[in-house]
């Protein structure tokens, strides 16, 4: 087998196109794939022998597709992966529709049937394009040899530039078998009426200004897109020449440090109270790399109705598209930021600094370490031990439900890419294939997947995959027997009929050790710790069956369609729970 470097600088061959695609990755960059084979791939994976690519053989395709962006969002460049036709194709779906909702760099290579049968419903053909053409940035049928090697090179571009996103290229598989003359092309990809480069103006940059100096309640809303553009120190040095508050999306935690004092925690549905009242009190509005989800505005109509707005964003497409703004910049976050700090003053805001202060009220010093628990255990005492013993530097990496909430609330990030999570589509199974791949992307951190009892079950086949590889992964299961947000929807909104969200599981403990591997079980606060730094000893990966009390809820909340100010708050007075806003 030849290394990257002879692969690389090897000259014009007759190759086959499977071949052909191997070459491509690895002039990517690309050392390691995840996937699974089949009849319409086969050519290309018996060539993966003669090249120096990593393989990881999934259990699910949909595991391989949530690997990739796992690995994508831990590391910064492109993930990939790859299936066979038909259902091999299919099971990627879920995988490109959250890395498409999420804006994540990703490339899904699937086998498809013979050029000749397309059309003919031969077996397991799929119109994998098709299908997935609303859930890609963009994606490729190819049915030639000769288009196999640009258009990989294509894909990755067009993966990476711009707003990053996830792009499919299906190959048949006579065009896999068929052989030419190639060499790779090194020339720069121009692709007719693609243009992800956008200059900003300079009378958007003075309207932008003009606000800045005049406002006197600002507010920085700190998105995923301040991760993805590695913009921290960015909008870090310019939120303290401004003296500017800042709010973090779910996606944006950790693109702003956690424990510094101008950053007031997470903004939304499940936000810090605090955190909303002052969006809505605020009279100017710096929304950077975010872009006014429905779980971050509320009722629109009421959203930050005294505030100006300026929307940092690179995809034209979002401005405007359901929050009205002032100024929009358009372009690179770096350079708009940068520019905009050598052209203003900095200024002071006492006053509104003195009003937040007023709106965290007791719980800006609130320590949930020190709240009764009465004998039981809440998931949010696992989540804030958690932070405590790793020192709040590990990569975690959640599911979604209430679990997700909760981390998001006492995990307490300082470091972009430290958080991964499925934030646009909410893709429930996500958490442990994307916890591989984000350890196989940095195989020098700390990875701890938290996931609920229900999100779990359905990827963990998975835990195959973990054993296999002999990665190691820590695994914390918030286990309270319930599709625990259902639940508490539920409970709130369908007079406490809970249809359909009670939930059986099999013995967590048990299931960890069929596969190989190490399993425990903690019912106690005092257990906790113990447990957590049992997992972080051992060499291999541990699954930790946190059973936790099955009816707590997440607070504050804001109900669907109403206005942002409008949270559901902790009964009053505290129920003997850690989860208090």
């Amino acid at each position: 087998m030849k290394d990257a470097a002879e692969v690389k600088a090897a000259g014009r061959r007759r190759l086959s196109g499977a071949a052909i695609i191997w070459e491509a990755l690895v002039h990517e960059g690309v050392d390691v794939v995840f996937g699974y084979p089949g009849g319409a791939i086969m050519p290309a994976y018996d060539t993966l022998l003669d090249y120096p690519i990593r393989h990881v053989l999934v259990r699910h395709e949909q595991g391989a597709s949530h690997m990739a962006d796992g690995y994508a969002r831990a590391s910064g460049r492109v993930g990939c992966c790859i299936a066979t036709s038909g259902p091999g194709a299919t099971n990627l779906v879920t995988g490109l529709a959250t890395a498409m909702l999420d804006s994540i760099p990703l490339v899904a290579i699937t086998g498809q049937v013979g050029s000749k049968f397309i059309g003919s419903d031969a077996f397991q053909e799929v119109d994998i394009t098709g299908v997935t053409l609303p859930i890609t940035k963009h994606n490729y049928l190819v049915t030639r040899v000769e288009d196999i090697g640009a258009t990989i090179r294509e894909a990755f571009y067009v993966a990476r530039t711009g707003r990053p996103g996830p792009v499919l290229v299906d190959i048949t598989k006579d065009a896999q078998q068929s052989f030419m003359e190639w060499i790779f092309d090194p020339r720069p990809i121009r692709m007719r009426g693609y243009r992800p480069a956008h200059a900003i103006t300079e009378a958007d940059l003075d309207a932008a200004i003009r606000l800045i100096e005049t406002a006197e309640k600002p507010l920085i809303l700190a998105g995923h897109g301040i991760v993805q553009a590695g913009a921290t120190d960015l909008v870090k040095a310019f939120a303290e020449k401004h003296d500017i508050p800042v709010a973090c999306t779910l996606l944006g935690l950790g693109g702003f440090p956690a424990t510094h004092p101008l950053c007031l925690g997470m903004m939304g549905m499940h936000g810090e109270a605090w955190v909303n009242q002052s969006i809505q009190e605020a009279d100017l509005l710096l929304a950077i790399g975010m872009r006014f989800d429905d779980r971050v505005t509320g009722k629109l109509e009421t959203y930050a109705p005294r505030a100006r707005k300026i929307h940092f964003e690179l995809d034209p497409a979002e401005v405007n598209k359901n929050v009205k703004v002032d100024v929009a910049l358009v372009g690179n976050l770096a350079d708009a930021l940068g520019t905009l700090n050598g052209r203003t003053k900095g200024k002071t805001h006492p006053a509104w600094s003195g009003r937040i202060r007023e709106l965290k009220g007791d719980a800006a010093v609130l320590d949930i370490q020190h709240l009764p628990s009465s004998g039981k255990l809440f998931a949010a005492h696992v989540i804030h031990d958690l932070w405590r013993i790793t020192e709040g530097k590990a990569l975690v990496v959640t599911d979604v439900g209430q679990h997700q909430m909760w981390e998001a609330q006492y995990y307490k990030h300082d470091h972009a890419r430290k958080l991964i999570t499925s934030g646009g589509l909410g893709t429930m199974g996500f958490a442990l294939p994307a916890a591989f791949g984000a350890k196989v992307a940095c195989p020098h951190e700390e990875v701890w997947v938290i996931a609920g009892d229900g999100g779990f079950q359905m990827t963990a086949c998975e835990l195959s995959t973990i054993a296999q590889e002999g990665v190691k992964v820590n695994i914390a299961i918030i286990n309270n027997g319930y599709l625990g947000m259902v639940r508490q929807w539920q409970q709130f909104f369908y007079d406490g009929r809970y249809s359909a969200t009670p939930l059986r599981s099999p013995d967590f403990v048990k299931l960890a050790e069929a596969h190989g591997l190490k399993g425990l079980r903690v019912t106690r606060r005092e257990d906790v710790e113990a447990a957590v730094r049992e997992a972080q000893a051992s060499a291999e990966t541990v699954l930790i069956d946190f059973r936790v009390e099955q009816e707590d809820s997440v607070y504050p909340m804001v109900p669907a369609g109403a206005a942002l100010g409008e949270m559901i708050r902790r009964p009053s007075p505290i129920v003997e729970t850690a989860t208090d806003e």
